[in-house]
């Protein structure tokens, strides 16, 4: 219907001698056709368009200079609008006067016009590169700032090579994408609307034409880039996917070359890669068809207009420099409708990127830091109270159950029980990794969510059993977190390499109590702190810890004998409840868990002590 008004319009004023008036539904007819399209395309926004986030990307710090040199370059670069008419300027006066002065004058102009178009682009496209880099650095930040505030169980769900994908490659996307292509579109969008104004002022007619089929080319942009979109948003999943498996790999090197799965592994990653070549070859398809298309219908576009505009010339209703300049113009906007649509397309590639981004940033994390509590002294003092819990991700399985205990302040306690009974999740939940599902636990008889993040993490100093170091020197490892400003000697300005990869077991432990101790605690967490010691190591951090930690509360998880027969009390865990609670010798002289653990690593395995292990290894 768009496209019958205009051309019962060419057809009318073919047949009409000049200044007859068309009938009054004629033109009743053509408003409609214009005010349906419009309906039309509001209509598919709100019905098919899938709306992005709201989240605003950029704050309002942009500077000031940046965005006036940028519509100074911009309103230059509308300067190219006049070089089509300039250019049929010249072959006009060449035929007409076939005067070189003349002729010098049009191409002086011309070539002027032309060089300041070129200069407005050049400052132009660096604007924008600028931009791009601003654009890809906020992406990432909010991203970055979005995925460290989840709670722990988020990173229990989702693998780490996956969120690094979306951090690198898919913010590296979505800012070229849509940096490059508002850049594009401006320009072509300035260069279009020039276009059609020239193209009216020279020949309405021949516009007429050329208008009839944009909406098709429109149209086919339309469903080619909601196509395109599904397709991008399959690419980078699985090209999250393949660099999962890359940085599973790297990271556990050692292992692979010990099963000697180098060429499995590499098998693994090239079929992931594959699976992203596969989703490439789709888009190329679509995109092939999507191009034939459009270059279809624009041969046809100036294929009749040259026909019609010869018509117009052969009855002198239009001069020939007129039809060369028309068609100049109308080449511009064939390639500016062309671009236009190619950024449809790469808009949507940048939608398909972005759905996982803005999902990250928008997510609210389950557990929330609302805690303001600050008090000025911690005494520490631990109560866990009839505490049920099971990981998010294996909320069908029941961790611990009812489970109560109190450690008074200054109290050394060892959580002492079977693999998977439990203890390793009494520490989480101390660290307030988790919530439980029910019950409480309590720091000085307050909910330890009711304290403020930074202060209680300041208060409580984890030592794991897996220590993990960043890729900084010894010194840097151990002021991690905490406001100690010495300076140190050069042995401590060694880099341990990534993840500690240059120290040994034991020393990635010594660095990681050292750590946690230079931070002054209330409470020190230790789980299975000293495992990878040897029994000499292990007594001088023992000594250290007890030496520096006077007062202070200490609740460990080891299995040791030495380690544990020194603390105040010693609390038995098994299948997620306290079992047994005492001191050392008490609970030696009491049948059950304890004992058969200290007979079983006195005597060893040969002694038939039943260990009930449960399923879950925490």
């Amino acid at each position: 219907m768009y496209a019958a008004s205009p051309t019962k319009l060419l057809i009318l004023t073919e047949k009409f001698k000049p200044g007859t008036l068309l009938p009054t539904g004629d033109y009743a007819f053509l408003a409609w056709n214009f005010v349906a399209a419009l309906i039309l395309d509001l209509s598919w926004k709100y019905y098919f368009s899938r709306p992005l986030s709201n989240y605003v990307i950029l704050d309002e710090v942009d500077d000031v200079s940046l965005r006036l040199y940028f519509y100074v370059f911009f309103l230059l670069l509308a300067s190219r609008i006049f070089v089509p008419y300039y250019t049929g300027q010249v072959i006009a006066t060449v035929v007409a006067t076939k005067s070189y002065s003349a002729l010098a004058a049009s191409v002086s102009v011309m070539a002027f016009i032309s060089c300041v178009s070129a200069i407005a682009a050049g400052l132009r496209g660096g604007s924008f590169e600028y931009a791009y880099s601003r654009i890809n650095r906020a992406i990432r930040y909010d991203l970055f700032t979005g995925v460290v505030r989840q709670e722990v169980a988020f990173f229990d769900a989702h693998k780490t090579g996956e969120i690094a994908s979306r951090i690198a490659a898919d913010c590296q996307t979505m800012s070229d994408m849509v940096a490059m292509n508002v850049n594009v579109f401006l320009r072509n969008a300035v260069m279009l609307l020039g276009s059609m104004i020239f193209m009216m002022t020279l020949s309405w007619r021949l516009s007429l034409i050329t208008f009839i089929l944009v909406p098709i080319i429109f149209v086919a942009s339309k469903i080619f880039g909601s196509y395109y979109d599904l397709l991008s948003e399959r690419t980078q999943n699985s090209v999250a996917e393949s660099n999962d498996v890359a940085e599973e790999v790297l990271s556990t090197m050692r292992t692979v070359r010990s099963f000697a799965c180098e060429n499995v592994e590499a098998d693994r990653f090239y079929m992931k890669l594959t699976i992203t070549l596969n989703v490439a070859k789709t888009k190329a398809i679509a995109y092939i068809g999507f191009l034939w298309v459009s270059e279809l219908f624009q041969t046809f576009i100036i294929v009749a207009v040259l026909w019609y505009g010869g018509h117009l010339v052969l009855t002198g209703k239009m001069k020939g420099d007129l039809l060369i300049s028309f068609l100049l113009y109308q080449m511009q906007l064939c390639e500016n409708l062309r671009q236009m649509g190619e950024v449809w397309t790469g808009l949507m590639q940048s939608v398909g990127a972005s759905r996982k981004v803005f999902e990250y940033i928008d997510r609210a994390p389950t557990i929330l830091h609302y805690g303001a509590a600050q008090p000025s002294l911690l005494r520490g003092r631990i109560e866990f109270r009839n505490v049920h819990f099971s990981y998010p991700t294996r909320n069908n399985v029941p961790i611990l159950r009812d489970l109560s205990f109190t450690v008074e302040p200054g109290e050394t306690v060892a959580l002492v029980g079977p693999s998977g009974s439990g203890k390793s999740s009494c520490i989480a939940l101390l660290e307030n990794f988790y919530q439980p599902i029910a019950g409480q636990v309590f720091i000085d008889d307050v909910p330890i969510e009711e304290y403020e993040h930074h202060y209680i993490h300041r208060k409580i100093a984890l030592v794991g059993q897996e220590p993990v170091l960043f890729a900084r020197s010894i010194a840097e490892n151990i002021r991690y977190g905490a406001d100690v400003m010495e300076g140190t000697t050069m042995k401590y300005a060694t880099n341990v390499g990534e993840k500690g990869s240059q120290m040994s077991g034991g020393q990635k432990q010594r660095i990681a109590i050292a750590r946690a101790l230079v931070r002054q605690p209330a409470i020190l967490l230790l789980d299975e702190a000293t495992s990878a010691l040897d029994t000499e190591s292990e007594h001088l951090v023992q000594e250290a810890i007890y030496k520096n930690l006077g007062g202070k509360t200490v609740i460990m998880i080891a299995h040791r004998l030495s380690t544990v027969e020194k603390a105040d009390k010693i609390i038995v865990i098994n299948k997620g409840k306290v079992e047994q609670m005492g001191k050392h010798d008490e609970l030696l002289q009491q049948p059950g868990t304890y004992a058969a653990l200290v007979t079983r690593q006195m005597v060893g395995p040969q002694a038939h002590v039943d260990l009930s292990l449960s399923s879950q290894p925490r």
